[in-house]
């Protein structure tokens, strides 16, 4: 799932994740999904998703991760997960739920996921990877 429109560009939306607008920094969220592999980007990234203003911006961020449909996305989202506070995790967990367990193909792709982070190098991540296997 592509969020970026034309035009867009990675210092823009760097720029807007330090807004004071939940707005800005949930776009920039969408945005910067596009470009997680980069090391800066995905710092931006995380503190995206534990956005302690608007848990609408860690919402938005999560589901524009998920949305590009691999690994590197559910691993910013479960290493964000592992240390986010409850209101925050409930929104990571809505994310995975919208993104993912709305149909039996999303649940599928999810476990195919999940299932290659259970040995990831942060036992955070392998820990979350883990529990989103387990039966819910």
């Amino acid at each position: 799932m592509n969020h970026s429109a034309p035009g867009d560009d990675v210092p823009t939306a760097l720029r807007d994740a330090r807004s004071t607008s939940w707005s800005l920094r949930a776009d920039a969220g969408r945005r910067l999904a596009n470009a997680a592999e980069d090391p800066e980007v995905a710092g931006v990234l995380h503190r995206l998703l534990l956005d302690g203003q608007d848990t609408a911006v860690t919402q938005e961020t999560a589901e524009a991760l998920l949305g590009r449909g691999d690994v590197c996305g559910l691993r910013l989202v479960l290493a964000a997960r592992a240390v986010a506070d409850d209101d925050a995790g409930d929104h990571l967990a809505a994310a995975l739920t919208n993104v993912f367990r709305q149909s039996d193909e999303g649940c599928e792709r999810l476990d195919t996921l999940a299932s290659a982070l259970v040995s990831d190098a942060d036992p955070s991540v392998a820990e979350q990877a883990r529990r989103v296997l387990a039966p819910w």
